[in-house]
């Protein structure tokens, strides 16, 4: 397999930044980002995704039922 230089890279940005344009690259590289943590997690075994959120949901779901109910 050939080694990819400076030059390469360079080319291969681009030619990416030409296609999708400088707006979409921000989204691009997140989901690039995301692929590969959640391709990670799999291989692992682990999950990053903190159960503390999604607590904090159902509480203010649970508040907001409330407030409504006393109105």
């Amino acid at each position: 397999m050939p080694n990819v230089g400076p030059f390469e890279l360079i080319l291969i940005l681009a030619v990416v930044l030409l296609v999708f344009g400088p707006g979409k690259l921000p989204e691009i590289g997140k989901a690039v980002g995301n692929s590969f943590r959640e391709f990670k997690d799999a291989t692992s075994g682990t999950s990053s995704a903190p159960a503390k959120p999604r607590a904090k949901k159902a509480t203010k779901r649970a508040t907001a039922s409330r407030s409504k109910r006393k109105a």
